[in-house]
């Protein structure tokens, strides 16, 4: 008996690894998918849009779609930015685009569209434009202390490991210690 023959919607589960699997590893179709409706076959430029932008251009903008017209001589990218830095995102597109299209690898973008909105977004919170922290200079007595705690260690890659890890505890104490006092 030949069985029935499987039609083209059928999603059969594909096999997976035996033992542990990387969360991004279960997670990459899905967010391929996800990012492909909104026209972003490479995710590279949702994930890495400070790198990309720039610092200054990241705190005000945010990609939120990419369009392919029916021409096919590039696509249009929408980005959000707040109502009052759009003129001066506006004089930066040029530069923004080419900024773009580098990460690409070729002249992928041929046109920037801005949509405006307020700083926070359509609805309260839900899109801040706050680009990546600035990164505060680590205290130099809790770096030395978190270096003698892990100074045992033989392993130099595990002994530098540790040193971050007890630097970020170290340091979350004595920030929640000035918040008491």
């Amino acid at each position: 008996m030949a069985g029935k023959p499987k039609s083209v919607n059928d999603a059969t589960p594909t096999r997976r690894m035996r033992g542990f699997e990387p969360a991004a590893q279960l997670l990459t179709q899905r967010i391929r998918a996800a990012g492909e409706q909104r026209g972003f076959a490479v995710a590279r430029l949702l994930t890495h849009w400070d790198e990309i932008a720039g610092p200054d251009a990241a705190k005000v903008t945010q990609p939120v779609k990419i369009h392919y017209g029916r021409e096919g001589l590039g696509a249009t990218l929408t980005l959000l930015v707040a109502s009052s830095h759009a003129p001066m995102v506006q004089m930066t597109l040029p530069r923004l685009k080419d900024r773009v299209n580098a990460a690409y690898g070729y002249a992928a973008i041929t046109r920037i569209v801005l949509t405006q909105t307020a700083p926070t977004g359509f609805a309260e919170g839900q899109t801040p434009f706050s680009g990546k922290p600035a990164v505060k200079a680590p205290d130099p007595a809790l770096t030395a202390q978190a270096a003698s705690m892990a100074e045992p260690i033989h392993d130099q890659t595990l002994r530098h490991a540790l040193e971050q890890l007890g630097q970020n505890i170290l340091t979350r104490r004595s920030s929640k210690e000035g918040q008491t006092r």
